[in-house]
């Protein structure tokens, strides 16, 4: 299974190249990456609306309780 990680040049990678920690500039850059991540279950087609996904923040953004507290900055 190790060889599924290999980078080819000895080295082993986990995650995909290109996912690295980004610096949240401003709100609209924080905004569209909330948006990416509420999207995901969305685009799975684990459901038909993000905030219906139990596991995302995406119900407290749109008016809800969601099953952790959110702490808002701005």
């Amino acid at each position: 299974m190790l060889e599924r990680f290999a980078t080819g040049n000895g080295k082993y990678r986990f995650w995909q190249s290109g996912n690295e920690a980004k610096i949240i500039y401003s709100d609209p850059f924080l905004e569209q990456k909330l948006n990416y991540i509420h999207q995901n279950p969305v685009k799975a087609g684990l459901v038909y609306e993000a905030d219906h996904y139990v596991h995302s923040s995406a119900i407290d953004y749109a008016g809800g309780k969601g099953l952790l507290d959110i702490d808002y900055v701005g």
